[in-house]
């Protein structure tokens, strides 16, 4: 990997960097599309790349019980197999250790699945991890970590930060004798849960181990935590202030636009979520002003795209929200014209935020932005708190501006609008 800080903005600890993998060059910051399956779904490859996507990300544990590392290695790696000729990251299967926790059990060795299509026991040990990753061939790898969820409070959150720091050396020594480290860079995975002395903990040894890996992810978060306590982004906050200027950051698991840009002011260069394809195939459309609901009854007869502005093949091809309204739930075509707007959303919104670093005027994006997208809903609280920490504020020279707490996200569902 060639890791190089572009600019900086001089407000935020937003920064654009080029990074160079193996199989291309990706801008940061950036959002990487899932492909669990090694597939975004209702999407083939071309079409994937047309939209100007060039780092995916599939998923370890999925590859490994299907199609399953004998086949990977015959073909010769998930690029091959899914036809994917740009960056692939593959995350380390820790992150089931939490969605499928009642099929696992965690042992100092690793943690033992059972398959949840056939119950057949699996162990996944930091070798077995890296190993699998070796022979799907991402561009970056991760390390298996101890994940707890977020919500977890206790000894159990301690002993998963201490044994992720254990497991990372495990996965740097099995690594290392691979002969692979010159194409695939392996990233360490910052745990702690939401305990700020742990994450220190965590963050002060694995800064030790600095010229043994390629980055640096915050895990853990993103599962349920409340952000209205502004626990959240001060973790981010914790994590990227400390994390080394020459390697990039990735936040794992955050999705939604006002995270993202958050995120990005605290530091962050990478993020991945299902988000914009999940909710894609829910008939939510993202735009600039909002999450819009192709399914409300209001749509059924508005002939104008989803956003005039933007060039994915639905808007540009000239599809109609009433078109979509009729398909979405009818036909898959609805969801995979969707899903293509929302991969272009998150592309642009983060293109957006590299050239305004790169202008020096990132500031006014993030106020454009949120003045934008929240209208006259009121801003989330935690957004404003975040922002002002890095010296933004959204409500300056704004008259009756609202803050409102929680998330913000509140968009109303209900097809009876």
């Amino acid at each position: 990997m060639q890791f190089e800080v572009l600019a900086k903005c001089p407000t935020t600890r937003a920064r654009v960097s080029r990074m160079k993998l193996h199989h291309g060059t990706a801008m940061l910051p950036t959002f990487m599309p899932v492909a669990t399956q090694a597939a975004i779904k209702g999407l083939t490859p071309q079409q994937v790349e047309s939209l100007g996507v060039n780092l995916i990300l599939n998923n370890t544990y999925h590859l490994n019980l299907r199609p399953g590392i004998d086949v990977l290695k015959e073909i010769g790696g998930a690029h091959r197999f899914q036809g994917w000729p740009h960056n692939l990251l593959t995350d380390s299967g820790g992150f089931q250790l939490v969605s499928l926790s009642k099929f696992t059990k965690i042992t100092e060795e690793g943690a033992l699945f059972a398959s949840p299509f056939t119950g057949e026991p699996t162990m996944l040990t930091p070798e077995e991890s890296i190993s699998i990753q070796h022979s799907i061939g991402a561009d970056i790898i991760m390390q298996l970590d101890d994940v707890v969820s977020s919500l977890t409070v206790g000894p159990r959150v301690g002993e998963a930060m201490w044994r992720t720091i254990r497991w990372l050396d495990r996965c740097i020594d099995h690594h290392l004798k691979s002969g692979k480290a010159d194409v695939q860079n392996l990233f360490a995975i910052v745990q702690g849960g939401l305990d700020p002395d742990l994450r220190d903990q965590c963050l002060e040894e694995m800064i030790k181990r600095k010229d043994k890996v390629a980055g640096y992810a915050i895990g853990g978060l993103s599962g349920g935590e409340e952000k209205d306590t502004d626990v959240f982004w001060r973790m981010i906050k914790q994590c990227a202030d400390k994390l080394p200027e020459d390697r990039p950051r990735y936040s794992m698991g955050i999705g939604f636009a006002e995270d993202l840009l958050v995120c990005v002011a605290l530091g962050v260069d990478m993020a991945d979520c299902v988000f914009p394809t999940r909710t894609a195939r829910f008939g939510v459309a993202l735009t600039f002003k909002g999450p819009l609901n192709i399914r409300l009854s209001k749509y059924a007869a508005d002939l104008s795209p989803i956003d005039e502005t933007c060039p994915c093949p639905t808007c540009a091809g000239g599809m109609s929200k009433a078109m979509l309204h009729h398909t979405v739930t009818l036909e898959t075509a609805g969801a995979h014209a969707l899903t293509q707007h929302n991969i272009v959303f998150q592309a642009r919104l983060m293109g957006g935020a590299r050239d305004a670093i790169m202008n020096g005027t990132f500031p006014e994006y993030l106020k454009r932005f949120f003045a934008n997208y929240f209208g006259d809903r009121g801003y989330p609280e935690w957004c404003v708190n975040a922002l002002r920490s890095v010296g933004v504020d959204l409500l300056e020279n704004i008259e009756h501006a609202e803050v409102i707490p929680g998330d913000g996200a509140k968009w109303e569902y209900s097809d009876k609008a």
